[in-house]
């Protein structure tokens, strides 16, 4: 794959996943801008990995849950880069995979919905809004939003989290189906657990396990090992796809 000349942004990207996908996008020659929230200094050091893979790399902060924040973010970045092609919507509010601290159903409050929810589709939303203008005068565009195989099967029911997550599913489709005919792609990469990212570093071996045995290529995802399917939705290689979704958890939901 080839991003020569291409801009990428890529939310959360200072930590986990993100950092894995900024470096495989700088790899091909992006020129990838870094989003982070509180973390500088990693940010930076993302940035400058990507120039040093052979792309280009720009770090800004920015708090995707605030509509302000958000435009003033990509007002920022035509400056510098002058275009949006790609965006991946990654960052998400906090969240621990660990059954034995989650809340269960009758436990739940309306709050720790609202915050899911805010982290995964008020912060796609507001993206999605200031850069569908943007990639509508350039006659293409492609969106990657990251959500978790666990929309399909809730092995583990994070009741808060997986709400959100497929919310963010919907919201996908339903943009898809809105932008199609301006030549913007949106797709879904719905990763099964991958470790080690800071989301899951208290889960238990047990479960690792327990998912592993159910798992036909028998064993759990590596942040690198999303960064190829992201690559492939935001490449022409995908230029007739929107709307999809692709489960990449070696099979676990199949």
């Amino acid at each position: 794959m080839n991003f020569e000349g291409k801009v990428v942004l890529v939310t959360g990207a200072s930590r986990g996943i993100g950092v894995a996908i900024a470096r495989a996008f700088a790899k091909e020659g992006a020129f990838v801008i870094v989003n982070y929230l509180r973390n500088k200094m990693l940010a930076e050091k993302v940035a400058a990995e990507c120039i040093q893979l052979g792309g280009d790399g720009y770090a800004i902060q920015g708090d995707v849950t605030s509509e302000a924040a958000v435009n003033q973010m990509i007002e920022e970045i035509i400056l510098e880069a002058g275009k949006i092609d790609v965006v991946v919507n990654n960052a998400f509010k906090s969240f621990q995979f660990n059954p034995e601290t989650r809340k269960l159903a009758w436990e739940v409050q309306w709050e720790d919905y609202q915050g899911q929810i805010d982290g995964a589709v008020r912060s796609a939303h507001y993206i999605c809004q200031a850069v569908i203008p943007i990639m509508k005068k350039q006659s293409q565009g492609s969106i990657i939003n990251i959500i978790t195989n666990l929309v399909e099967r809730p092995i583990v029911p994070y009741h808060e989290y997986n709400t959100a997550k497929t919310a963010l599913m919907g919201y996908s489709r339903n943009l898809a189906a809105e932008v199609g005919s301006f030549g913007i792609r949106v797709n879904c990469v719905a990763p099964g657990l991958v470790y080690p990212t800071d989301a899951s570093r208290t889960t238990k071996e047990n479960l690792k396990e327990l998912i592993i045995a159910q798992t036909p290529l028998k064993r759990i995802a590596t942040p690198e090992d999303i960064a190829g399917p992201v690559l492939f939705l935001a490449s022409d290689w995908s230029r007739f796809m929107t709307g999809q979704t692709l489960y990449v958890d070696g099979g676990f939901v199949m």
